[in-house]
């Protein structure tokens, strides 16, 4: 099975889905995660350049815990992410190239506007991929099967899954710890264990959980 995680920073991939990547990465799943900024933008103590290449590095390394080596890092501007031809093409190319079974992606009510620009760029190349009608487009069409979306910033009001990661949340924790420029400043580890506790308790399918909506099953 394909996975393909779309993240908007280096760390929401960590702090969404990790637990769910571990699992995929336990199955022997391919899985590979696109940033679409580097975070140049999370931590004023650096200079915009220096923390890109700090939060890649982080992103490397913490993606190891998870259980994959292929990340790639698209670049656009931290803060400043918008649909446009410019964005969406190179990800609509980067669906046909590698073909996945399923995608994750922040949902579209997630309250960073980065995040609500990932899901519209995201869920519109998944559409434009499956289509033969398309220029400037490369590779052969490809449907996804699935799409879920993940929590991040703003947890979810309607929930369509939910994924037990109590064994992997140790290893979840380990690479958020990972993202050392981030939680400096803000202690995400902590909202994220909140979070999976609370998730795991209210829905009883675990100590902890994700939960994610889905939002399209491919036909």
């Amino acid at each position: 099975m394909n996975v393909l995680v779309f993240s908007p920073h280096p760390d929401d991939d960590v702090l969404g889905c990790g637990g769910s990547i571990i699992k995929h990465a336990q199955m022997n799943h391919q899985v590979t995660v696109v940033y679409l900024t580097s975070g140049e933008a999370g931590n004023i103590r650096y200079s915009k350049a220096e923390l890109a290449g700090i939060r890649e590095d982080e992103a490397r390394q913490a993606s190891l815990l998870l259980g994959t080596s292929d990340v790639i890092f698209l670049r656009y501007e931290d803060g400043y992410l918008t649909y446009n031809k410019d964005t969406l093409i190179p990800v609509v190319n980067l669906i046909r190239l590698k073909q996945p079974d399923i995608v994750y992606v922040p949902h579209k009510n997630d309250g960073h506007k980065d995040h609500i620009a990932t899901n519209e760029i995201v869920l519109e190349a998944i559409e434009r991929a499956k289509s033969a009608f398309l220029q400037d487009i490369t590779g052969k069409p490809w449907l996804v099967r699935d799409v879920l979306c993940y929590e991040v910033w703003t947890p979810l009001q309607n929930i369509t899954y939910v994924e037990d990661i109590s064994q992997q949340m140790q290893k979840k924790l380990q690479a958020v710890a990972v993202h050392q420029s981030q939680i400096e400043n803000r202690d995400y580890h902590e909202a994220i264990a909140g979070l999976n506790r609370y998730r795991g308790v209210m829905t009883r399918k675990g100590k902890y959980c994700e939960c994610f909506k889905i939002i399209k099953k491919g036909r």
